[in-house]
């Protein structure tokens, strides 16, 4: 083993983090989680112009409205605001122009079956950057009903008031 693999090993074993599996979140869909039982996650690379990735690193975008279709095979993200860089020119991109995803072709089919079936839809969760590289974390997902968004709700609440109940007993 060279020096340089013992040295690499070492820094991995002192407890540094790896740059490559560092996930910086860009933007979340929040309301997605509200909105919908998630089924099935997955993560997609996303091909962007120069200025789109920009603008990312700068911490700037949107999912509230975005939504995930797939068109001849390849999948396609929608209606995601990736504002204008404030430094570009003309060459600027579309705030809300789809962008293609980068998925494996099984992936894509799995998609394409899952979305056929009634109710289900394909959601963008969060946007992120991992060494380097822009991901999207998709989920195929099925709508909640206006009784279950309120039963949701009532549990997480229910849960935060025991949690606190727990919380003051102990500290009795």
């Amino acid at each position: 083993m060279s020096n340089k693999a013992k040295g690499a090993k070492q820094k991995k074993a002192s407890g540094a983090v790896d740059p490559k599996t560092v996930k910086t979140v860009v933007a979340r869909n929040k309301k997605a989680r509200h909105d919908y039982h998630i089924d099935a996650t997955y993560e997609a690379g996303l091909a962007l112009t120069g200025t789109e990735v920009k603008s990312l690193r700068a911490g700037r975008a949107s999912l509230v409205d975005g939504w995930v279709y797939v068109d001849a095979g390849e999948a396609w993200l929608e209606s995601v605001h990736i504002p204008e860089y404030s430094e570009g020119t003309w060459t600027n991109h579309s705030p809300r122009r789809k962008r293609k995803l980068l998925l494996h072709k099984e992936q894509i089919l799995k998609l394409t079956q899952r979305t056929k079936e009634k109710g289900f839809t394909i959601v963008p969760l969060e946007l992120y950057f991992i060494g380097g590289r822009a991901k999207v974390e998709i989920a195929v997902a099925r709508g909640k009903q206006e009784w279950d968004k309120r039963q949701a709700l009532r549990e997480k609440q229910d849960a935060r008031e025991a949690q606190r109940a727990m919380s003051l007993r102990q500290h009795r």
